[in-house]
């Protein structure tokens, strides 16, 4: 008999059944969702496959709306430039001063077999390739001329480093939008190199380290410094560069009609510009205002077509001669003129209460109507010849004596020979004395030049010293030497107390002494208090200053998120524009005729050819571009600024800057305060900051002009070289960021903090001095909440004395090492932007006030879609 043996089971785990539950977690949905799909609940698989589905077909979809417009824009411009009648536009910027750039430009012409003549050397040259150069010169010109570039060709060296000035422009232009860029080692025709081929690999891939730094998408640099045997393969490779890519598109340019004229013209109409060019991104409207860069908005009179002449195709020869003659151009014919009804005003702000009364009841000729009439009669303002004065002996210059029974008029019309006759001998003897003074002036200069060479050989001929080609060296008298050191030093002593001043104000920020010789009560009489900095409720609309009445609003501004409904009012605008499709095409040759446009615009921009000059006489070349409607009304605007790190000196609010904003150049005094990265706050006030600072991001705001387009649109603030007094004399990178929606209810509060010291202290509750110094400052702001900077909340209990001492009970036990604190808040205003033109002759910004030159206009018709605030 077997018996059989006992085991036991292998493991003592056991299993229960797990729970059942009729309703699903929020957590088992969420893991659910990440992978797997439950299979409990048919109805809620379906939901969610759905909703994944839907999600999926909604991404699909937007990918193939965003690879539509990118074909189509891309369509555009290929059709733009493919014909060949639209030219490149090619901006030829050197970052040393030890490369010439016409020269680089001459290499890439002899590489294609093709010779520039002296005429276009000094003017924009033209390839066959359609292929047109720009050469700025100065800082504003180089970004003025990359508003409408389509290449930028940067220009290195290959044996001088970038320089300060040379950085400074590189951050600029990346700040502002640069368009595609093609980078080449430059030199001159005549220059051969003699580094090895290694040592210039090593110069090309420094140069390129040094470029990818500002344009990271660069992937060459072309060598054009080699001799001229080995450079024309990479002079082919730069032209194919050119020639054969499609411009990358700017953003801010994107759907905005621009153009850059190649003919200027001033017609016999008073006051009216006719600029030739071709039409580039969208179509032009008649009924749209333009801007010219730094001269400001104007309204277009007509649109003529002006097409290139075309050679005729005769066999007879009879009209051989014919052929070698120039064609006269094709007629010019009227393609579209704006309607008086749908055309937009020049009024840039609303009028005034006061100013609309007193235009109702004057009767006596207005301020502009006296400016008018001085143009009428000084016509060589307007550029039309001034009247010639009258002929010696056709008016009289003395009148006989009235004989008997003769009046006053009719003795005015006999002329008295004996006088004339004395009045010529006058006019020889001034001149004779007119003679003698100048050859007695001419001897009197040739004696102080023995003089001057006398003394300069005694002292060793060093009075004046040349340096290569610059102009002479002459020192300076002592009493100017002195009154110039004198002015230095008090700049540096200024920039020195500012310094001081934002160190101290890191250290205690916005904290204030309170004044002893004057209540604390009048002091702060326009402050207020808030218990909760970002709850407390704010009226936007109360005590609104007067230049308030002058800006435009838009429905749903009252808002705290009113940059939402300008963005809605932006897109429908465009929709609007782009379903009615007005205008002309653009890629068609036109001519513009502006009205009422200053003939200092012709003289500055215009040169005896009939191409426009670039190098010879205008500061930086002249465009065309137009806005969107109301894009020429004054609101309150907001840029993002980020402050560069390169630059070290203070900024403070409202001081003077240059803002660079898309096709925009404007002398402003911004505000800054804080920027919440879109996290609007439930009030809407944000802080005031005095100063602009490193290491985060700011917002800045000025009253200015409108523009569509936020997020968009490039903003440069510059702060010029005579501030800075910088021996280069380039203006210096400030910050950089984008234009953002316009808030005419953003609050924007300055804070003062009052601080006091705790004298006596038990528990919870403290004696505090030195706050206040009566008590009548004690019961005015006793209401207000106080805090501590270790982190306590208080408020005032009872005054205790006469010299400004109070009781103070707080929410917990505070130190006598604490400090008391109370803020106060202000609400602060943005101030005027206004217009920088740059005169040529003289050498400097010259700023123009719109407020007072456009007040005539301002009394217009206000747009019919805004709403005045």
């Amino acid at each position: 008999m077997v018996t059989q043996q006992h085991h036991h089971r292998p493991t003592l785990k056991q299993s229960n059944k797990s729970f059942k539950s009729k309703h699903a977690s929020k957590g088992s949905l969420k893991d659910a969702q990440k992978g797997k799909a439950p299979r409990s609940s048919p109805k809620l698989h379906s939901t969610i496959s759905n909703d994944s589905a839907q999600l999926r077909l909604n991404r699909r979809n937007a990918a193939k709306q965003a690879q539509l417009t990118k074909r189509q824009s891309l369509v555009d411009s290929r059709r733009l430039f493919g014909s060949g009648g639209t030219p490149r536009i090619v901006v030829v910027v050197s970052l040393t001063s030890d490369v010439n750039s016409r020269s680089c430009v001459e290499r890439l012409a002899l590489a294609l077999g093709e010779a520039i003549d002296e005429k276009e050397k000094l003017n924009a040259p033209r390839f066959k390739t359609s292929l047109q150069f720009l050469f700025p010169d100065t800082f504003y010109s180089t970004l003025d001329a990359l508003l409408i570039a389509d290449y930028l060709l940067l220009v290195l060296s290959p044996s001088v480093e970038v320089d300060e000035k040379g950085e400074t422009l590189m951050r600029t232009m990346q700040s502002v939008g640069m368009p595609s860029v093609v980078a080449v080692a430059g030199g001159s025709i005549q220059e051969t190199s003699t580094k090895t081929s290694k040592e210039q690999k090593e110069i090309l891939k420094s140069l390129l380290s040094f470029t990818q730094y500002f344009v990271p998408s660069l992937s060459r640099v072309y060598d054009l410094s080699s001799p001229p045997s080995s450079a024309s393969s990479e002079a082919l490779n730069t032209v194919r560069a050119l020639c054969e890519s499609t411009p990358a598109e700017i953003k801010w340019r994107t759907g905005r009609s621009y153009l850059l004229p190649d003919q200027l013209a001033w017609p016999t109409v008073l006051g009216s510009l006719s600029m030739t060019g071709i039409i580039r991104g969208a179509s032009l409207d008649p009924n749209r205002l333009v801007h010219l860069p730094g001269w400001g908005d104007y309204q277009i009179d007509k649109i003529l077509s002006a097409p290139l002449p075309r050679p005729t195709k005769t066999t007879s020869k009879t009209n051989a001669d014919s052929m070698d003659q120039d064609d006269a151009p094709l007629e010019s014919i009227l393609l579209a003129e704006p309607t008086p009804s749908e055309a937009d005003s020049l009024a840039s702000t609303n009028p005034m209460d006061d100013e609309e009364e007193l235009q109702r009841e004057q009767t006596w000729p207005t301020d502009e109507e006296m400016r008018a009439a001085d143009r009428d009669i000084d016509l060589d303002v307007e550029g039309q010849e001034p009247i010639p004065d009258a002929p010696k002996g056709t008016t009289p210059k003395r009148i006989k004596r009235l004989p008997k029974g003769m009046s006053e008029y009719q003795a005015a019309w006999v002329v008295d020979s004996d006088d004339e006759g004395d009045d010529d001998d006058e006019d020889e003897q001034n001149d004779a004395d007119s003679d003698a003074d100048a050859v007695e002036k001419d001897a009197a200069m040739d004696e102080a030049d023995e003089v001057d060479d006398d003394a300069e050989s005694s002292t060793g001929g060093k009075k004046k010293v040349r340096f290569g080609d610059e102009e002479d060296f002459e020192d300076l008298p002592q009493d100017e030497e002195e009154a110039q050191l004198a002015s230095w030093r008090l700049a540096r002593e200024k920039e020195r107390e500012r310094e001081k001043e934002e160190q101290t104000h890191t250290l205690f920020p916005d904290e204030l002494d309170t004044p002893q010789h004057i209540p604390a009560q009048q002091r702060f009489a326009r402050y207020r208090g808030l218990r909760s900095f970002r709850t407390s409720p704010w009226d936007p609309y109360e005590n609104l200053p007067r230049e308030y009445g002058r800006i435009f609003s838009w429905e749903g501004q009252g808002d705290r998120r009113g940059g939402g409904a300008f963005k809605r009012m932006e897109r429908s605008i465009m929709k609007r524009v782009e379903k009615e499709g007005k205008g002309i095409e653009p890629g068609t040759r036109v001519t513009v005729v502006l009205k009422k446009v200053p003939r200092n615009v012709y003289l500055q921009h215009a040169s005896s050819s009939t191409s426009l000059s670039i190098a010879s006489k205008s500061p930086s070349p002249l465009s065309l571009f137009a806005l969107h409607p109301h894009e020429h009304k004054k609101t309150v605007l907001n840029l993002t600024a980020i402050r560069n790190t390169e630059y070290t000196r203070s900024v403070r609010s409202k001081d003077p800057l240059v803002l660079f904003m898309g096709f925009r150049r404007l002398k402003v005094k911004p505000i800054y305060s804080a920027y919440e990265g879109g996290k609007i706050p439930p009030n809407n006030v944000h802080k005031f900051l005095r100063y602009l600072r490193h290491g985060g991001t700011s917002m800045a705001t000025i009253y200015g002009p409108v523009m569509f387009g936020s997020g968009k649109v490039s903003c440069v603030l510059l702060r010029e070289a005579d501030v800075d007094a910088s021996a280069s004399g380039t203006p210096a990178l400030v910050a950089s960021g984008t234009l953002a929606a316009p808030s005419t209810t953003r609050i924007i509060a300055k804070r003062v903090i009052l601080t006091g010291h705790p004298f006596k202290v038990h528990k919870k509750t403290a004696t505090v001095r030195y706050m206040f110094f009566n008590a009548a400052d004690v019961e005015y702001f006793s209401p207000i909440q106080l805090h501590t900077k270790h982190g306590r909340t208080g408020h005032i209990k009872e005054s205790l004395g006469t010299h400004g001492y109070f009781k103070a009970h707080f929410d917990g036990p505070i130190s006598q090492m604490d400090t008391v604190c109370m803020s106060l808040y202000k609400r602060v205003w943005p101030r005027w932007s206004e217009t920088v033109r740059e005169i040529e002759d003289k050498g400097r910004s010259v700023v123009f006030d719109e407020h007072n030159n456009r007040k005539a206009e301002w009394a217009g018709s206000v747009g019919e879609d805004v709403d005045m605030s």
